[in-house]
């Protein structure tokens, strides 16, 4: 008896489950052709870079990046910068790091390439924020995981699917940023365009954008960052590098693979993420303002 009442009191099913697989067969039926030309690019982007990377010996390479880690930050980053890919090609993974790094940087000019002009939009227009918030809600709150069914119906095994996968993942950070940034312009220095009768566009390309950088380059930052997470995971779909690796120590139970192949994304997530540090620290209005520190 308690199990009829139940039954009775129970809410239909709605079935979002079929409609969004309805809708990935629709789209994988209509536009095919987007997908090849998507799958063509980015394969020729990945190859092309893993080529470049993998190209000089590994020795010049690890001597590459000390010289630039030395350039643009300091001899002890460029210490760490030798020690840490010379570790990496000593235990037999630098092949992998350079392919992880081919993906990093690809799906981070992807994201960026896309984000940044949202983040834009987003920040001239409420009605644009409005209506991309919520959806970066749910892009941030997704598991990571599930990026990877839909992406495998369009691209299947390989490349594309994990570097389609993480510009997804790494997507809102570069968006929310670039309009964090954008919104936080002096609305007097923006005024003062205008009574000068700059254009729209000028005012955007002349002050907003210069002066909202510093937030550009950390949304960058951490659009690097996920893309470097995400890479790891989407080994479980093909895509080579070290998350393949990392996957197959997983399920082997390899614990020496499985360290060496995780200290080599560590030790590149570090030089990644203060090598982009960097960049951040020596824009314009970085400098002005450590100018305007000292002189006040």
């Amino acid at each position: 008896m308690p199990e009829i009442l139940a039954a009775q009191f129970e809410l239909p099913r709605v079935p979002v489950g079929d409609a969004f697989g309805a809708a990935v067969e629709w789209l994988n039926s209509n536009i095919g052709p987007v997908f090849d030309f998507v799958e063509t690019v980015v394969t020729g982007a990945v190859s092309g870079l893993t080529t470049a990377l993998t190209w000089l010996p590994q020795l010049v390479m690890v001597l590459v990046f000390t010289a630039l880690a030395l350039w643009l930050r300091s001899w002890r980053f460029a210490l760490f910068t030798l020690l840490g890919f010379g570790l990496i090609a000593s235990i037999e993974e630098f092949a992998p790091a350079m392919e992880t790094l081919a993906l990093v940087l690809v799906s981070s000019v992807l994201a960026v390439l896309i984000g940044i002009p949202i983040g834009i939009l987003a920040a001239r227009s409420r009605a644009v924020s409005q209506v991309v918030r919520p959806v970066l809600d749910l892009m941030q709150t997704l598991p990571a995981f599930v990026y990877l069914v839909p992406v495998i119906v369009f691209f299947n095994i390989g490349v594309v699917p994990g570097v389609v996968a993480t510009v997804i993942f790494a997507l809102p950070p570069g968006v929310r940023l670039t309009e964090l940034g954008i919104r936080q312009v002096d609305s007097e220095v923006v005024e003062a365009g205008e009574a000068f009768g700059a254009p729209s566009g000028q005012i955007l390309t002349g002050i907003q954008l210069p002066l909202a950088m510093p937030s550009i380059m950390a949304g960058i930052n951490q659009v690097i960052m996920l893309s470097l997470s995400m890479v790891v995971i989407a080994g479980m779909v093909g895509a080579p590098g070290l998350g393949t690796n990392i996957y197959e120590a997983v399920t082997r139970v390899q614990l020496g693979q499985g360290f060496e192949a995780g200290l080599s994304v560590v030790i590149l997530a570090v030089y990644l993420d203060r090598i982009t540090a960097v960049l951040s620290d020596r824009s314009p209005v970085a400098r002005a303002e450590r100018k305007a520190a000292k002189t006040g």
